[in-house]
């Protein structure tokens, strides 16, 4: 009876400690937080200092195995809760010890929950509030009117015209990747770091999950884990997103979270790129989110663009509605307002639309190089 009580004891101050260690955690994590929104400046230096050398660590620890930690620790983390689970429900149900049992389950949950919110607040949360990448390269947005939004488009449909000639196809004319993805998108980051210094650095690569499953249902074409400091990929969606989605994960990696710069900087880093793959899914995206802006500004303008797109990319846009159809559901309309929800919160007013506000960047980009009587590409 008395070895009971202090196997008891000891099963509390277990409980204790951890309820005390994940309390520690979920503080450090909110202040680390609180003090990046209201401190001015300090965004930016724990990104240059401290974020920019722990995903240096983190990713090439990560990188080190060839498939995503994140996924495979998501299937491990599952499993070992809902065996714990399991077990102490037994336990309370034999009456085995279960009040002792459910003390430790739940502080072992809180524990985690602690370190997973902390890794989130120094590898992701605190980069919410930097700098943004078009302030640091000198972007100006600004409204503008249908008409030079519709210069653009037909821009972007010359350019992905131009470069749809020379990608790979299959036997379905769908376009194909023309090597190692993987590789591809981190020599086109790197690449770009030679332009805007921000960006520069040794980016791991991106990684496809083993079930892709996970993300089509969802929706999501891609995922960046700041718990591992991996970039993750669908790799089953159709080919053209793919160089795309690799970049604009890196470019999470890099420490600009807001979606619209990530997917402006993978726009770049792809239409940037030596290979004709990348440059063909950089061009072909940033035309998909010029038109459908186009679309709801200036109907007629959308259609008088849309009729001067090749005939060769009606293959791919095709293929890419049918992939998606397949996965339209319950599971998709609630993991998009999870994605919005969480967007609003890191202070991304329009939340998923946030995506879409890259046309205001490409519009800015073309404009301040037309200006400047450059090249445009």
């Amino acid at each position: 009876m008395e070895g009971m009580r202090e196997k008891d004891i000891k099963h509390r101050d277990s409980s204790m400690r951890r309820m005390t260690a994940g309390c520690i955690l979920f503080a450090a994590g909110l202040l680390l937080l609180f003090a990046a929104k209201k401190v001015p400046g300090l965004a930016d230096w724990y990104s240059q200092h401290i974020y920019r050398k722990l995903a240096r660590v983190i990713g090439w620890a990560a990188g080190l195995f060839p498939f995503s930690l994140a996924e495979i620790g998501l299937y491990i983390f599952i499993v070992t809760l809902a065996a714990l689970a399991a077990r102490t429900a037994l336990k309370a149900l034999r009456k085995q010890g279960g009040r002792g049992a459910v003390s430790r389950f739940l502080s072992g949950v809180f524990l985690t929950g602690g370190v997973l919110f902390f890794l989130y607040a120094v590898n992701c949360g605190v980069n919410y509030e930097r700098t943004s990448f078009s302030e640091s390269a000198d972007l100006k947005t600004r409204e503008y009117t249908a008409e030079e939004l519709k210069e653009v488009c037909l821009w972007l449909t010359d350019e992905v015209n131009e470069i749809s000639g020379s990608v790979g196809r299959g036997n379905d004319k769908v376009m194909t990747l023309d090597g190692n993805v993987k590789e591809g998108a981190v020599e086109a980051m790197e690449g770009l770091g030679g332009t805007y210094p921000e960006l520069a650095g040794h980016y791991p690569v991106p990684k496809p999950l083993i079930n892709s499953w996970i993300l089509s249902v969802q929706n999501l074409t891609g995922i960046y884990s700041p718990f591992t400091v991996e970039a993750n990929y669908n790799n089953a969606m159709t080919a053209y997103n793919i160089p795309f989605t690799a970049c604009h994960e890196l470019s999470h990696l890099s420490g600009f979270m807001q979606e619209q710069e990530a997917n402006f900087i993978a726009w770049l880093a792809c239409t940037n790129s030596s290979r004709a793959d990348f440059q063909y899914s950089g061009r072909l995206m940033g035309w998909i989110y010029c038109m459908n802006i186009l679309h709801k500004a200036d109907y007629e303008a959308y259609e008088e663009v849309r009729a001067g797109l090749s005939s060769d990319i009606e293959p791919d846009l095709q293929a890419n509605h049918d992939f998606w159809e397949k996965y339209d559901g319950r599971i998709a309309e609630v993991a998009n307002q999870v994605n919005d929800t969480y967007l609003k919160a890191n202070g991304q007013k329009e939340g998923v639309e946030s995506y879409d506000k890259m046309v205001d960047l490409i519009v800015a980009y073309y404009f301040a190089h037309e200006d400047q009587g450059q090249s445009r590409r």
